[in-house]
């Protein structure tokens, strides 16, 4: 069963994962109303290797992010949903704007973002590749972005 941890404990993990010889991957971001695509992108994710952590972003950090009114769900409600997925081994809310910080701690093996990154930079490449890790892009399920959902719910009469 996946979990929420500290950053502290899902470093005691990842070490274990590390000695058992398993590759880890790790995204992050702020997966407000969550939907299909966000579960697409987090089972081609966990493909890539043998646990997958996400890092949520805090709501401060969202908020700063994505702009006042967000998140819409708070980030241990997040996080508790994420938990629930099948492909996801565990969860670690930071409060920081990029993910850097758990990056560097955790150490993944091979770092996944959303596809759109292909045309933007990604602030944590250099600190990935830094260490030997893999950037992966993952193209997004078309149609399906929590920004078009809200478009949609605000839409209706």
């Amino acid at each position: 069963m996946s979990e929420i941890l500290t950053l502290q404990n899902a470093l005691l993990a990842r070490e274990a994962l590390r000695t058992g010889g398993k590759r880890l991957v790790f995204t992050n971001g702020h997966f407000d109303l969550l939907h299909v695509g966000h579960l697409d992108y987090l089972e081609q994710a966990r493909a890539l290797g043998d646990a997958l952590y996400i890092g949520v972003n805090s709501d401060g950090s969202s908020e700063r992010l994505k702009g006042t009114g967000r998140p819409l769900v708070p980030a241990p409600e997040r996080a508790r949903l994420l938990a629930a997925l099948r492909p996801v081994t565990a969860c670690v809310i930071f409060e920081e704007d990029t993910a850097a910080l758990v990056i560097e701690a955790l150490r993944p093996d091979i770092y996944v973002k959303g596809g759109d990154y292909r045309d933007k930079p990604l602030p944590e490449r250099a600190l990935v590749e830094s260490y030997g890790g893999q950037v992966v892009l993952i193209d997004y399920l078309p149609g399906h972005s929590t920004s078009e959902l809200i478009r949609r719910v605000k839409a209706l009469p």
